[in-house]
């Protein structure tokens, strides 16, 4: 069979129910090669279930799971075979190396050589390190060795739930870092889930967001940026600050946040700002400088969940 590794993994119309609950409904996306694509959802949203339902722990009840062209239900084996997860903490032997333990673990698979062992071992970082005990190494270590065991026969597809709870910020930007060059250099697809909205923002290259079971939008990231509001957010350098406020029409006051002694956010369209820069300065008002801000990942997801709901 000719596999697609173009699309590495794709769902189609993938349903879950428990009992009367339902968890997923009719949920579809695809991950490329090459990319980090970020799951994004709030607590009871889905992801757990449909991350459980990539890795064969749950069978859809509807709909179609393919990885590596194979259909997860038809030719499960084959289909895992592309595959590769972190899906809860990694199981490790704490009183043996993290080399004996990724050896226990290659014998699993078919040629998996020493060779791949230390290549893996010198891509997550520990070659200096691979010989202690895991008891001895702290939980960045151990979710660094977790990857290098998932990934040591070559997968198409990398599937992470939360990598990055329990890091510290270093371990955080290692993982990061780690993760975007798998998908780059390596050309795996790195399907990850994570309520950590800043660090997806600057390790996904794609990002879906999944509420109450149901894919909200599935976006290159600086798209889902661009297009999340209308309106963007523009700073204003201003003195005195509170009167420049007060001279701007109600609707436009409601969405001001106060940033500083001399300067004030506002939501509004770009095409509005010559004329809120004509009427600040004919009321004498001194303009030092009006910025447009970048927006976040966070204020993506408040839009598009219509912001009753938090991520989780």
């Amino acid at each position: 069979m000719e596999t697609d590794l173009e699309n590495v993994l794709t769902l189609e119309h993938v349903s879950k129910a428990f009992g009367k609950k339902q968890v997923v409904s009719d949920l579809s996306l695809s991950v490329q090669s090459g990319e980090v694509f970020g799951f994004l959802g709030p607590n009871g949203a889905g992801k757990t279930t449909t991350i459980k339902m990539i890795m064969g722990f749950l069978s859809p009840d509807a709909g179609k799971i393919t990885i590596g062209g194979y259909d997860l239900k038809k030719k499960y084996e084959n289909a895992m075979a592309f595959a590769g997860g972190i899906v809860e903490n990694p199981e490790m032997y704490r009183d043996l190396s993290g080399r004996v333990n990724l050896e226990m673990y290659a014998r699993l698979h078919d040629g998996v050589t020493k060779e791949r062992i230390n290549e893996v071992v010198e891509l997550v970082g520990l070659q200096n390190r691979i010989n202690e005990k895991v008891k001895k190494y702290s939980l960045g270590m151990k979710q660094r060795l977790g990857l290098a065991q998932a990934m040591l026969h070559r997968p198409k597809l990398l599937v992470l739930d939360e990598p990055t709870n329990g890091l510290d910020p270093a371990g955080i930007k290692e993982l990061r870092d780690l993760l975007k060059k798998i998908s780059h250099e390596e050309g795996s697809a790195v399907f990850v889930s994570s309520h950590m909205l800043p660090e997806m923002e600057l390790m996904c290259d794609r990002v879906g967001i999944i509420l109450t079971g149901k894919m909200k939008g599935v976006k290159p990231i600086g798209n889902l940026l661009e297009e999340a509001s209308g309106a963007s957010k523009y700073r204003f350098k201003v003195n005195p600050r509170d009167r420049a406020i007060s001279l701007l029409g109600e609707d436009m006051r409601k969405s001001v946040t106060v940033t500083g002694p001399d300067s004030f956010e506002l939501s509004v369209n770009e095409n509005a700002i010559p004329g809120i820069v004509v009427l600040l300065a004919a009321k004498g008002i001194a303009i030092y400088g009006v910025a447009k801000q970048a927006s976040s990942l966070e204020e993506a997801f408040i839009s598009i969940t219509g912001g009753g709901d938090t991520i989780a």
